[in-house]
């Protein structure tokens, strides 16, 4: 029997370290980046639902671009944070999917081979993460900025998105994340802390999020460098 898979993309951040635009909304290369940040979900036929969570007035009135991209695609408001915004897609979800990613809608170069290796990761009742092993020195400091300490770099990862979850245990999970407020920073975090395994998804610095404007410059170059459209 194939899986049924349903994909999260919270999208409703303010966008104010870029200048308070709206990122994801912002030309990548002809297309907007929250488009190009769907395709590889898109281009998967077990997909069934694409639920992106956009900021409140945006979600009454969502851009035409995005709704006519794809059946699939529905939007729902977001919320004070990415978790929450991240449990209101996660509840718009239609029920029994098998797994669940969730992608950050300024991500837009994951590859193909990165998403589907997440979800068959995913397939064997583990989460799976996209990210790539930390080559820069680390250094654990205090809120004054002074170096406390240098831990060694080997076994420490970048974790970015896709990140994908069996259906039921990342609904239990969230569940419970909001219920006892956990301050978790990312899905995976919440899935372990819940008591789910989790393994790493090899990527690469190129599946970027764009955050700041040379991130919008970098991500156009790595567009044309790879001959993508």
């Amino acid at each position: 029997m194939s899986l049924r898979f349903g994909v999260v993309v919270p999208a409703a951040g303010s966008g104010a370290r870029m200048g308070g635009t709206r990122k994801t909304y912002l030309d990548l290369s002809g297309r907007p980046v929250l488009l190009r940040a769907l395709d590889p979900f898109l281009r998967e036929h077990r997909v069934e639902a694409v639920v992106v969570s956009l900021p409140p007035d945006d979600a009454e009135d969502p851009p035409a671009w995005l709704l006519e991209a794809d059946p699939r695609i529905q939007v729902t408001p977001g919320g004070s944070s990415r978790a929450h915004s991240v449990y209101n897609a996660l509840l718009a979800l239609p029920s029994g999917l098998d797994l669940v990613a969730v992608h950050d809608g300024a991500r837009p170069l994951v590859s193909q081979e990165v998403v589907d290796a997440c979800f068959r990761w995913a397939a064997t009742g583990v989460g799976s993460i996209a990210g790539y092993p930390a080559s820069d020195t680390l250094k654990e400091v205090g809120e004054d900025l002074e170096v406390l300490a240098s831990p060694p770099r080997s076994g420490f990862w970048h974790a970015q998105t896709p990140q994908v979850f069996p259906a039921d245990p990342l609904m239990q999970a969230y569940g419970k994340a909001r219920a006892e407020e956990w301050d978790e920073t990312d899905d995976a975090a919440v899935f372990a802390r819940w008591g789910g395994r989790v393994r790493m998804v090899r990527a690469s610095p190129a599946n970027l999020k764009v955050t700041h404007p040379p991130d919008l410059i970098l991500a156009r170059a790595l567009l044309q460098e790879g001959g993508q459209r």
